[in-house]
Parts: structure tokens; C-alpha cells; sequence
């Protein structure tokens, strides 16, 4: 069962897109130096079912592009009900998940056929984020296969 913790509108998580973006709860990567550790517990949080989604999707479908799952790809059928509502309101859909692109690709290739965007890897304090030139995570466009990492520099 899907839970989320909070759902908000960010314009910066995807360039050019409004977006609402999800944060899940149960993720199970438990990163080094996580803010969010709160996150981690699969107890933590409200349920996400397709009918709650939906009428959350219609309150924001006219101001939003695009949805963001930050995690929820270790519920990957669950996941999947969740994105195919989002594509039949023709919004893009986005996952963040501390994984590579291999690693999704072994374990939920299912996934990287229905997204638009994926940002790939683990939270390393060290070497930052998107922002960072040296960060080990990659934003990624699917649909044209673009890695969008260069939007964040400044």
C-alpha cells in the first residue's frame, strides 16, 4: 500500500513544468545524511489510493504539467495504477528515486516505459545535488533521452 507524507506544488524540481509532487513514505534505501528520515518508515504517512488521487489531480489540473513521485517505486504495481491515472489526464509524470537507471531498469523496467522524467541517485552529502557539477544524480528526460542536470547550474 502506497502511503504519501505531503504533496505540494514546486516549479523547480523539473524544468519548465508546474508540477505536484508527491513525497512517499517507506523508502528503503535509508541514505547517509537522509533530511528526511521520517520518510523511511512504511507506517509514516496517509494512504494513496486511485480515487483519493484522482480527485487531487482534478483540484490541480488546470495549474499543473506534470506529477512527481519522490519514491514509491518499491510499490512498482501500485505505482503504476497511480502513473496511468496521471497519463489520462495528459500530464507528464516524474519518479525520484535514490537508484540508478540500471538498477530501475532490472528491477522495474516497466517503469521507464511509462515515465517522462526519472532522477537517478542515491543522496550523497558530499557531492550534492542537481545544482552541483559533481553530484552522482541525473535528471533525465526519457522521452528524448536528454540528462537535464544542466538547468540546475548557475
Amino acid at each position: 500500500m502506497l502511503k504519501y507524507d505531503s504533496y505540494d506544488i514546486v516549479m523547480q524540481e523539473i524544468p519548465n513544468e508546474i508540477s505536484l509532487c508527491f513525497t512517499m513514505t517507506g523508502c528503503q534505501l535509508a541514505c547517509k545524511d537522509c533530511h528526511s528520515e521520517h520518510l523511511w518508515n512504511p507506517e509514516n504517512g496517509k494512504i494513496l489510493n486511485p480515487g483519493m488521487f484522482e480527485k487531487v489531480l482534478l483540484k490541480y489540473s488546470e495549474t499543473i504539467t506534470c506529477v512527481i513521485f519522490m519514491g514509491g517505486e518499491w510499490s512498482c504495481s501500485e505505482l503504476l495504477i497511480l502513473i496511468n491515472i496521471v497519463k489520462k489526464f495528459r500530464l507528464k509524470v516524474a519518479l525520484y528515486t535514490g537508484l540508478n537507471e540500471k538498477q530501475i531498469q532490472r528491477k522495474y523496467p516497466e517503469l521507464l516505459n511509462i515515465l517522462d522524467f526519472i532522477k537517478t541517485g542515491k543522496w550523497i552529502s558530499s557531492l550534492g545535488g542537481l545544482d552541483k557539477l559533481k553530484t552522482n544524480q541525473i535528471l533525465k528526460d526519457l522521452r528524448s533521452g536528454e540528462i537535464l542536470n544542466k538547468y540546475f547550474h548557475h
